[in-house]
């Protein structure tokens, strides 16, 4: 059965959503709807990784992310955080969340590893060539889906070196991150390379610009949330049919319809 991800960015500036959820009870408001539509994790962060996104310092990370984690595992909801520091991950974890969702996979922060493995939490390991501001300067491959499913290999390694067990891992091979227009798409095409690695594989598309890209083609060059939701509706199904473990979404609720109508036409 497939994992459905829900984002909660508890941020002023995240490409889609900043400022909606700054206010703790409004950000957990929002989780409890992202769980009633379905959602099987809440991924909270509370620094914007859009590009040109400003880093922020993990002491206001912290102070925007922990009063919401803290509130959301009382009430038994499932959840991950979302961040490059690893003081803020091993605050997350004791805080209640389950798993640390780092884009970087261990690069942005030296001391990542080491947080997770004493945490005891699971790790997703994003595929990542630097920080939001120049990462599409190093946009550049040969073959994209062979070199990430390579990247993110060294990256389980230095995972497993730092004393996470595999079965605590969890791939993303970065959509959107150090990969420019069509090269997210030549991705998505390739996650068997990815998925062929063993962990579980974690899939990122929603509202991203390369989507939006694609929908300007059309007749109707007006990329609205909406539209850019179905289109990561769609494209969470097509994942779920590659054989990945989670998809990860603002709009849960037509991604889990999507995946249904994909399992109904399978016949599962």
């Amino acid at each position: 059965m497939t994992a459905i991800w829900g984002i909660l960015n508890v941020t002023p500036d995240s490409f889609s959503d900043g400022g909606r959820y700054l206010d703790v009870d409004d950000a957990v408001a929002r989780a409890r709807l992202l769980r009633a539509h379905g959602a099987d994790m809440v991924d909270v962060g509370g620094e914007s990784t859009r590009p040109g996104a400003e880093r922020v310092d993990p002491a206001v990370e912290q102070q925007r992310v922990l009063p919401v984690i803290e509130r959301l595992a009382a009430e038994g909801i499932p959840v991950s955080i979302d961040t490059l520091h690893a003081s803020t991950a091993a605050a997350a974890v004791r805080a209640g969340a389950r798993v640390v969702n780092d884009v970087s996979g261990g690069l942005a922060d030296p001391e990542m590893r080491a947080a997770v493995a004493e945490s005891g939490a699971d790790y997703a390991i994003g595929h990542w060539r630097g920080f939001s501001a120049d990462m599409y300067a190093r946009a550049e491959y040969r073959r994209v889906a062979r070199e990430v499913a390579g990247e993110l290999q060294e990256r389980m390694g230095e995972a497993a070196a730092a004393g996470i067990a595999p079965s605590r891992v969890i791939l993303d091979p970065g959509i959107g991150f150090a990969k420019a227009g069509t090269q997210n798409w030549d991705v998505l095409r390739g996650l068997d390379e990815i998925v062929a690695l063993g962990p579980r594989v974690l899939i990122g598309t929603s509202r991203k610009r390369f989507l939006a890209e694609t929908l300007a083609q059309t007749a109707d060059a007006d990329a609205t949330e909406s539209r850019r939701d179905l289109a990561t509706a769609v494209t969470s199904a097509l994942a779920v049919r590659a054989g990945v473990w989670a998809v990860r979404v603002h709009d849960v609720r037509s991604t889990r319809d999507a995946i249904a109508i994909a399992r109904a036409w399978d016949g599962r």
